[in-house]
């Protein structure tokens, strides 16, 4: 799991476009893809996640165009998503780190 801090912190609502692609994500959860490892993220609205079923567990919040997550009591980090997506769509995301990552709205 050494790659499960890097991996949530590419995992990061002004606007309504924006508030529908994280209220689809924090709703329906995700598959987030880094490099060759996948993690299964889903989201409570009491603002708790939790990572691979139980495998780690966090808090997260929305914060304009971004999903802000902290995991195992981690740092936050906040990751800016793209508007407009849907349950079942994929695209990339860029971490605070400039890493990219693959999300898939289940």
């Amino acid at each position: 799991m050494r790659n499960l801090p890097a991996a949530m912190g590419l995992l990061a609502l002004a606007t309504p476009a924006f508030a529908d692609t994280l209220q689809e994500v924090t709703t329906h959860g995700m598959i987030v893809s880094v490099g060759d490892r996948q993690f299964e993220v889903d989201y409570t609205p009491d603002g708790k996640l939790t990572v691979n079923g139980s495998q780690a567990t966090g808090s997260w919040r929305i914060d304009g165009d971004r999903l802000c997550t902290s995991v195992n009591a981690g740092p936050e980090n906040c990751v800016a998503y793209p508007k407009d997506k849907k349950s079942g769509d994929i695209f990339e995301v860029l971490g605070a780190q400039g890493g990219s990552a693959t999300v898939k709205i289940k």
